[in-house]
């Protein structure tokens, strides 16, 4: 008697116990699909903003005058429009993912600082004024040189390399924190594969051969064959 008692008791603690974390893991899930679907949002209005068939559109629509502001008013809206994306991470329920211990997390604030160094260098070495959008502003958008020079010697997507590497030489990782870098990583990828495709169109034999020589990200490394 004492047995079926016993096992009883058993059965409906198990039970009560797996529907707890059954539902625990079952919210956390919704969370996870939240905030990876506005990501993915963020991701595709970014990408349809910065095609040729959108620009062709607002061209068509509002002229040269608008124009002008197009590239700054992109980049505008990209950093308002991802806020909400950070505001999600910072309410939605978290928890500790990893902790790099000392001396070790050291190093890689380390590196975090010097790519923060390297990135800001990159940017220079573009013609950053018309990066931002401001170049345009005052004069007439003109296609300049393909740079090879500089950082974009050893990877041609420098900017996107120290980016990455600030985004995970991070010690201190969150599970939130850990969705929105692996989501921003594989848009940066797939961006990639777009992006060249552009410079391709661009500048044609002259980028192809300078993409047969220089890697992608890793300098001296590629990450898939003819990347």
């Amino acid at each position: 008697m004492r047995l079926l008692l016993w096992m009883s008791m058993r059965f409906f603690l198990t039970a009560g116990l797996y529907r707890d974390i059954n539902a625990t893991l079952q919210r956390k899930g919704k969370r996870m699909i939240w905030l990876l679907l506005v990501i993915a949002l963020w991701g595709i209005v970014h990408s349809l903003l910065a095609s040729n068939n959108a620009k062709n559109f607002f061209h068509r629509t509002l002229g040269d005058g608008f124009m002008r502001l197009y590239r700054l008013l992109y980049n505008l809206f990209a950093v308002i429009s991802f806020l909400p994306i950070l505001y999600l991470m910072m309410v939605m329920p978290d928890r500790m993912f990893y902790e790099v211990p000392a001396p070790f997390n050291l190093f890689m604030r380390l590196g975090q600082g010097i790519s923060i160094i390297l990135l800001i260098t990159a940017a220079f070495q573009t013609d950053l004024l018309s990066f931002v959008g401001l170049r345009q502003v005052f004069e007439e958008e003109k296609k300049g040189p393909l740079m090879t020079g500089g950082l974009y010697h050893y990877v041609r997507h420098p900017l996107y390399t120290f980016g990455l590497l600030i985004l995970w030489l991070s010690p201190y990782m969150s599970l939130n924190s850990f969705i929105v870098y692996l989501a921003l990583t594989v848009y940066i990828l797939i961006g990639i594969v777009f992006e060249e495709r552009k410079l391709l169109r661009e500048f044609g034999e002259e980028y192809a051969s300078y993409r047969s020589v220089t890697p992608m990200l890793i300098p001296g490394r590629r990450i898939i064959p003819g990347a």
